[in-house]
């Protein structure tokens, strides 16, 4: 059952992984690069012709050179002319009177069988007359079908709009009708159907209308006696159907023939296509290349310098997270396409917000390429990814604004704001990389203001000085540009964090602030749990960094790995101070169960307050599948003593995992087996601990609790020596070394 399930788990998390570490999606997200590359870069790098462009300005009036047909204009004129048509609606003859002469018909046929009961004519009333109405629609549907008369379409509306609106005959009418004699019948009956015929001679979409009419007419008719009218009245409100309904079809053959009548629109000869000063929509734009006033550049140089400037800077990304480890690297590649997803997100972001700032510069301007919040993807990429990529990335940047925000003609790059994108974008990745709390991206984003207004200053101050108002806006533009920059990031980090599964240090650092609803409530409910959990921290924290593991992530899993343990402290030792061990006087399987059960309330606790889901994975992972040994031999004694066979197995008294999937979750798990075994010495040697902690780590190896995560025995070594370090320094006080034990046997 137990190899099953790890296999089950290994498939899954093989199938979710699939496209993290495929080859041809890692190709795919690298060409996506090379788009948005070109995209971004491409309105400014090739050539304007004619000095046309969709969204831009004529210079002049531009007059149609032939008579053309705007198949656009035209479509929208058809569309605008079968949507201006009223709905169609028709007339139905359903002669709905000869239903009152069925119905009653057969009230005088069941009436005058004496051999039925008062009883059963009242039950067969109440079935066959509802299915009388139902019939009567459904036979006439079917006798017009194939008629030229009425088209499909709208049978099938007419059968459904009146069978909706079907009226209900009030069940005191049902033990009215057995009662009435034949004459009373044919008087009912040529009061109601000539009601029901008077009625419907009118066009009626609502049945209810005319029904609220039948009173007034029974009342007026020859019918004297009130039972008499008032099942005349019953049966023409039954009877009364609507006769007029909706006819999609005729709807759809008028809005095709107003598309048909529709004339096309025409461009003649000499007509003025887009006037001086006019914006050029989409649609002028359309026009001009229908009629050949566009021309296509012949010269394809300015597409191949793009495209190879495009392919240059995707190069650069690309080697450097070669260098850093790509997907298929094996188990030290660093990044996978998710974290390539995620750069070309920060990219396009980015990018986007540059493009925008340049489209509303202009050479009068030109100090507003200065508000750019370029610093926006270096500061996001250094918190989420990696320092030296977002370094490489404020460089990429920087070439782009050069040439975004190059407001002069005839020049491909402007160093001005490519060197003042690089200076802010550096200041605010050197003041956040060691963030350790989100007020710090404030400072970051006035490091990153101060910097950059210092160098449009010292940039300005070469040259002709340009005038001072300009200057001004220059450097306020330059100031805003950072605070813009951090603000936007303070408003995407959960995105990103959310999105990917990220967990930054911002966030890690948040999570280990005692004051949590959680931590408080382990403290102040678990003193001993928390105590536990603290030490399992530092352990772990400096085992992950000794094997270049998440340490953060450690120490802050480790805070909440037994968080479970709030809900049953008493049965935990640590919180057992001054108390009897409850277990002594239980059943080992209900201990089993008490113990197993902390990692699964741990990872509800931690759901229900939306802790991310590394932390969970930890609380979940850290015991993996490991055997509670004392309680499955308390077991077998009690078995051996009673002379029974056990009703159970080892795998019974097993954690049900899963095993550690994570570096960080089996460091977690080592750390948490190393202190709780520590605390149980009493003044251990070092050499004692040392063959502590190997034993343990060999215990959970041979038990294959590393199976499914990425430890090498290197890796292991390294954190048995790191955690005897650590050890040794928290329990300095307790530990005996060799000159003192010496003493002692002097002594």
């Amino acid at each position: 059952m137990g190899t099953n399930g790890a296999a089950v788990r290994r498939t899954g998390r093989g199938r979710q992984a699939g496209w993290k570490q495929s080859a041809a999606v890692r190709w795919l997200l690298l060409t996506l690069f090379v788009l948005l590359f070109c995209a971004v870069l491409s309105p400014r790098l090739i050539p304007k012709t004619y000095n046309l462009e969709l969204g831009g300005v004529s210079t002049r009036d531009i007059a149609a050179p032939r008579q053309w047909v705007d198949e656009r204009a035209t479509e929208l004129a058809k569309e605008q002319a079968a949507e201006s048509v009223e709905p169609k609606y028709s007339i139905v003859a359903l002669r709905s009177e000869t239903l009152v002469d069925q119905i009653v018909a057969r009230i005088e046929q069941l009436n005058a069988d004496q051999d039925v009961s008062f009883d059963n004519k009242v039950d067969i009333y109440r079935r066959e007359i509802p299915a009388r109405y139902d019939a009567f629609v459904d036979r006439f549907v079917a006798e017009n079908r194939d008629s030229d008369i009425y088209n499909a379409g709208l049978l099938e509306e007419m059968a459904r709009n009146v069978k909706e609106q079907r009226y209900t005959i009030p069940e005191e009418t049902y033990y009215k009708l057995p009662l009435l004699s034949g004459e009373r019948l044919q008087a009912i009956r040529q009061v109601a159907s000539e009601t029901v015929r008077r009625l419907m001679a009118e066009q009626l979409a609502d049945a209810e209308t005319a029904r609220a009419k039948v009173a007034e007419f029974v009342n007026t008719s020859s019918l004297e006696d009130r039972v008499d009218r008032e099942i005349a009245a019953e049966l023409a409100r039954f009877a009364i159907m609507p006769n007029r309904f909706y006819d999609q079809e005729a709807t759809e053959k008028a809005r095709a023939q107003a598309r048909e009548n529709t004339p096309p629109v025409v461009i003649r000869e000499g007509d003025i296509v887009v006037r001086k000063g006019q914006t050029i929509t989409p649609e002028i734009y359309e026009r001009l290349e229908g009629l050949g006033l566009l021309k296509s550049s012949a010269n394809v140089r300015p597409y191949f310098g793009l495209v190879v400037v495009a392919l240059l800077s995707t190069l650069a990304i690309y080697c450097h997270l070669e260098t850093v480890g790509l997907p298929g690297g094996g188990s030290n590649a660093k990044y996978g396409n998710s974290q390539l997803l995620m750069l070309l997100m920060i990219f396009a972001i980015n990018l986007l917000a540059m493009a925008i700032v340049a489209l509303i510069q202009t050479a009068d301007t030109w100090y507003l390429g200065f508000l750019a919040p370029a610093a926006l993807g270096p500061v996001l990429i250094a918190l989420l990814l990696d320092l030296n990529l977002a370094v490489l990335s404020a460089v990429v940047f920087a070439a782009a604004g050069s040439v975004l925000f190059n407001a002069e003609s005839g020049r491909i790059f402007d160093f001005t704001f490519g060197f003042v994108t690089l200076v802010t974008s550096l200041a605010a990745v050197f003041a956040v990389h060691k963030a350790g709390q989100r007020s710090t991206l404030l400072k970051a984003g006035a490091l990153a203001s101060l910097s950059g207004t210092a160098a449009v200053l010292a940039l300005i101050s070469f040259g002709e000085l340009p005038p001072r108002m300009e200057i001004f806006y220059a450097a306020a533009c330059a100031f805003a540009s950072g605070l813009l920059a951090v603000v936007l990031v303070i408003g995407l980090m959960p995105f990103f964090e959310l999105s990917f599964g990220i967990l930054s240090a911002l966030k890690l650092i948040e999570l280990s602030n005692p004051n949590h609803p959680l931590l408080r409530k382990l403290l102040t409910e678990t003193p001993g749990t928390y105590h536990h959990s603290v030490m399992v921290g530092n352990l772990a924290e400096a085992a992950a960094e000794a094997i270049g593991a998440n340490g953060l992530l450690c120490r802050v899993g480790s805070f909440y790995h037994d968080i479970g343990k709030t809900k049953r402290p008493a049965y935990f030792i640590e919180n057992q101070n001054n108390m009897e061990n409850p277990h002594d006087s239980i059943d080992p399987k209900l201990s089993r169960s008490i113990i197993i059960a902390h990692a699964r309330d741990g990872v509800e606790m931690l759901k229900a307050h939306n802790i991310p889901k590394p932390i969970r994975d930890i609380a979940e992972q850290h015991h993996g599948t490991t055997l509670l040994k004392y309680f499955y031999h308390k077991a077998l004694k009690q078995a051996e003593a009673a002379g029974v066979e056990p009703d159970f197995t080892e795998d019974d008294f097993r954690y049900p995992g899963p095993k550690a999937q994570t570096k960080e979750a089996a460091i977690v798990g080592i750390a948490d087996s190393v202190e709780a075994a520590v605390r149980s010495l009493r003044n251990p040697t070092i050499e004692q601990i040392e063959s502590m902690i190997n034993r343990i780590i060999k215990d959970k190896l041979d038990d294959n609790q590393f199976n499914e995560c990425d430890l090498t025995l290197k890796e292991l070594d390294k954190i048995a020596q790191t955690l005897k370090e650590a050890v040794v320094g928290i329990f300095h006080s307790r530990i005996e070394y060799p000159e003192d034990m010496k003493s002692k046997e002097k002594a």
